[in-house]
């Protein structure tokens, strides 16, 4: 069937499959479905308003990604977490990030500085918080968070370490979301600035040493959350 006879209104299926994908993507990431949770396709139809076709388009894509779980005779399952899994998800963002940004402070140009700059400055004056209630964080802010660890490794030339970079990105997003934990004692603007200064200074080692203390201060801050962790 081609895009013109395709009746008005109506979306392709790849459209609908990417939109479910994306939408459900985003509810685990948020710990809208909690860890073990049965995801049931009637309830999925109906949350995302589209068919079951699109639903398992992207269930599977998810699964590939390490979301979701598929069990024989059972059906699709949120993925679980463990306390090994974060620490190892720690462990391979300090090997990938740090290796993406040795890079970045060696060859990258004045484009990567300037973006760097801008997506720390748009970070820093995004509010971290919605009010004062627990699980309050500003989607903006996430957003703009993302957009600066992104920032970081993209002077690296190489789209396999920038994708992976992003895809470790979400797996440990995943966790701290899910402990919705506040950080009364830690500045995060501060640090982002200083990994930025570190990084304008074309400082490598500096860099590393700072990511690293960044990574290993969100890790004990989940670990020691109310978050169930086996």
């Amino acid at each position: 069937m081609s895009l013109e006879s395709i009746p008005a209104g109506a979306k392709p299926s790849a459209t609908l499959a990417t939109s479910a994908y994306e939408q459900l993507r985003a509810d685990l990431l948020a710990g809208r479905f909690r860890p073990g949770e049965k995801l049931r396709a009637e309830l999925l139809r109906t949350r995302y308003n589209t068919g079951s076709s699109p639903i398992r388009e992207a269930l599977n894509r998810l699964l590939a990604e390490g979301f979701v779980l598929l069990e024989e005779q059972k059906g699709f399952r949120v993925a679980p977490i463990s306390k090994d899994e974060l620490r190892e998800l720690v462990k391979a963002r300090c090997w990938i990030d740090g290796a993406a940004i040795r890079e970045s402070v060696a060859s990258g140009g004045q484009a990567w500085e300037e973006g760097l700059v801008l997506a720390y400055h748009r970070l820093s004056r995004a509010s971290r918080w919605m009010g004062d209630a627990p699980c309050s964080s500003n989607p903006d802010w996430e957003r703009l968070h993302r957009a600066f660890h992104t920032a970081l490794v993209s002077g690296c030339g190489s789209r396999w370490m920038c994708r992976f970079s992003e895809q470790l990105f979400d797996k440990a997003e995943r966790y701290r979301l899910l402990a919705c934990a506040r950080f009364p004692e830690r500045n995060e603007r501060e640090e982002h600035h200083a990994i930025l200064e570190a990084c304008l200074d074309r400082n490598a080692d500096e860099a590393l040493r700072l990511l690293g203390l960044h990574y290993s201060s969100t890790l004990e801050i989940i670990l020691g959350s109310d978050l169930a962790l086996d």
